[in-house]
């Protein structure tokens, strides 16, 4: 291939990223508009405004707070409690902010709070192949049962301190963005990064370990 065809072939490769980078940012834009829309017809006392806003986000409630908690009754009970609080709470939400992490925000702190009063730390099955970032590294040629690797996984996890493992499992098991923790956790996005690279350094330094003895 020449140099000519190599020019040619970057521009376009950059083209496509940016008309990808425009598409995501107009649907998020999209998105935002249609979730204020929908709280503002809510706060009015539209019921079927805020069926909407559930149906849209029910579902990764449910499997956010599932990262957290084993208990599939509990899970439940829980997504419903966040509906409920931000129901309640439509009147302090902020138009200016986005909807989502907000909502995100009241569901993982209720989660959180229910391990502390149970004085208890929990975790459902938090390794899968949906993560877009494999900050895991176990050989491929590692005979044990990917069950026991899995288990393994959890109880390493377990061992980070809760500021930390909140950010690992929102960014690396979830996929939300750093500003998107940032205001999940009402934190500044310096200090998300900066957790996350701990909570990435504690694990494999636990792992390793775990490994060795």
């Amino acid at each position: 291939m020449s140099d000519q065809q190599d020019i040619n072939q970057d521009e376009v490769m950059k083209t496509k990223s940016s008309l990808s980078s425009e598409f995501k940012a107009l649907v998020e834009q999209g998105s935002q508009a249609s979730d204020a829309r929908l709280v503002e017809e809510s706060k009015k006392g539209d019921r079927d405004a805020f069926g909407e806003l559930v149906q849209r986000y029910e579902r990764r409630l449910i499997r956010v707070i599932g990262r957290f908690v084993n208990d599939p009754d509990t899970i439940d009970d829980l997504a419903q409690e966040t509906f409920i609080r931000v129901y309640e709470k439509l009147d302090q939400f902020d138009p200016s902010r986005r909807f989502s992490p907000w909502l995100f925000r009241i569901g993982v702190n209720l989660t959180l709070d229910f391990h502390r009063k149970k004085k208890r730390r929990v975790w459902a099955v938090l390794f899968t192949d949906r993560s877009s970032d494999r900050w895991i590294d176990t050989p491929d040629s590692d005979p044990r049962p990917v069950q026991d690797l899995q288990q393994e996984v959890r109880a390493t996890i377990s061992l980070i301190p809760e500021k930390y493992r909140t950010v690992l499992v929102l960014r690396d098991m979830e996929n939300f963005s750093t500003s998107e923790i940032a205001a999940i956790l009402d934190r500044k996005e310096a200090t998300i990064r900066w957790r996350l690279a701990e909570a990435r350094n504690r694990f494999q330094e636990l792992w390793e370990k775990r490994q060795r003895d």
